[in-house]
């Protein structure tokens, strides 16, 4: 059984920073494509942040582009999303999921094999 365990999340105000993690249980870490979503009270779920099996090639929403980094370790079975100039926007639960095929899009929740339980960030103004 594969789990994912985030943490890192808070409550910060407007303009600082926070690294979220996400622990991989599975030895086999270099398999998984995995990402990063969120969800606001209110809003939709959306897309955040993807990185590749490698930690090669990496994507990410408009909303956080030149923001936030996803990056991840493979030594430690971890992947990261360092969170820089956090806005009030930004508030909300965060989840990793990790995904070892191909299928669907990267940008769509329901095409990952695995999600984490989330954590909050609040960002207050």
């Amino acid at each position: 059984q594969v789990r994912l365990v985030e943490s890192g999340g808070g409550l910060v105000q407007a303009g600082d920073s926070l690294r979220l993690s996400c622990a991989l249980s599975e030895r086999t870490f270099t398999k998984y494509n995995m990402a990063w979503f969120r969800q606001a009270p209110g809003k939709e779920r959306e897309f955040v942040a993807n990185i590749s099996w490698r930690g090669g090639v990496t994507y990410y929403a408009d909303s956080v582009k030149g923001r936030f980094t996803i990056s991840r370790d493979s030594a430690k079975n971890t992947m990261y999303l360092q969170m820089n100039s956090l806005k009030p926007d930004d508030t909300a639960v965060y989840i990793c999921a990790a995904r070892a095929s191909f299928v669907g899009s990267i940008r769509d929740y329901e095409d990952y094999d695995y999600w984490g339980q989330g954590t909050q960030v609040t960002v207050s103004s």
